[in-house]
């Protein structure tokens, strides 16, 4: 009769590589804990490092207090205001450049990349033949009007005529689009205000693409002509 093979040895080796194993995992848990805290401690560092250079760019009245929220929220009031300058300045130098404007030229023309409407465009084929899709694009353009849109902020440009009230009328236009101002510049030269925008698209809005945007924003400055008889 054979002699059972002994299984104690065996046992005893199994645990041990167990508790090695079960060692093993819990010292790269740690590990793993121990790094990720390194790397959020320095993420951190550097946040913080990053907001106190951005504050000391920015005049002290742009941020009331320190936290995280007031130096960001300041250092896009301060963009903007420096847009505005920005604008006000290269138009002047325009101006002064150039004195005699024909009728299709503008000092604010450049800041237009791609207008979804264009009153220039709609002067300048006036007396010409021009593409179907072009002259139904601007036919009806009483303004220069430029949508852009990243998620739900949307950023207008707006090269108008100047007229009474007209700003007040196309802000609570806008509001009553759904479309909460932010932020506003308005750069004024001769007879024309160019008004920079920043706009929160609120989720009853049902103008959802740059193009109806644009839309409604150009029939609004139409309502507003018609309503002070220009």
């Amino acid at each position: 009769m054979e002699t059972p093979a002994p299984t104690t040895t065996t046992t005893n080796s199994r645990r041990k590589r167990r508790r090695t194993r079960s060692s093993k995992n819990k010292e790269e848990l740690e590990n793993q804990r121990m790094t990720h805290i390194t790397v959020e401690r320095n993420r951190r560092k550097q946040m913080n490092q990053y907001l106190a250079a951005l504050r000391s760019l920015m005049p002290p009245s742009y941020v009331q207090r320190g936290d995280q929220a007031s130096i960001i929220g300041g250092a896009i009031d301060f963009v903007k205001e420096l847009e505005q300058l920005l604008q006000s300045m290269e138009a002047h130098k325009r101006t002064t450049q150039q004195p005699q404007h024909d009728a299709y030229s503008s000092p604010f023309a450049e800041f237009f990349t791609f207008p979804q409407f264009s009153t220039r465009a709609t002067q300048c084929n006036s007396n010409q033949q021009q593409p179907m899709a072009a002259a139904a694009a601007t036919a009806e353009s009483v303004a220069d009007i430029e949508v852009t849109m990243v998620e739900s902020h949307a950023n207008l440009k707006i090269l108008s005529k100047k007229q009474p009230r007209q700003l007040l009328k196309l802000v609570a236009g806008l509001q009553g689009l759904r479309l909460v101002v932010q932020h506003l510049n308005v750069t004024a030269m001769n007879e024309m205000a160019l008004y920079s925008i920043s706009v929160k698209v609120e989720e009853e809005c049902h103008l959802s693409t740059v193009d109806e945007i644009a839309a409604a924003v150009n029939q609004m400055l139409g309502r507003i002509q018609e309503e002070t008889g220009f």
